[in-house]
């Protein structure tokens, strides 16, 4: 039973993985109370809890990594 169990749990895993999303974009606007960012493109994310925004600025651009279906920034790289 235990057998199933972690099979299971590591094909669930493996699939949500798979359901990730990337995005490139130009930051026009930051606000650090609400945890949004918003791109020239007019898509806003909200950071997760844990991501810190280093170096993030207007104007900048970055790669932001969100699950599908999802507004939520797992993981923010700032492009130099």
């Amino acid at each position: 039973m235990t057998k199933i169990l972690v099979t299971a749990v590591s094909i669930l895993t493996m699939t949500a993985a798979a359901f990730a999303g990337e995005v490139e974009g130009v930051v026009t606007n930051y606000d650090p109370a609400t945890k949004m960012i918003v791109l020239e493109s007019g898509e806003a994310f909200r950071l997760a809890d844990g991501v810190e925004p280093d170096g993030l600025v207007p104007g900048g651009k970055v790669v932001i990594t969100y699950d599908d279906g999802t507004t939520d920034a797992n993981s923010i790289a700032v492009m130099e």
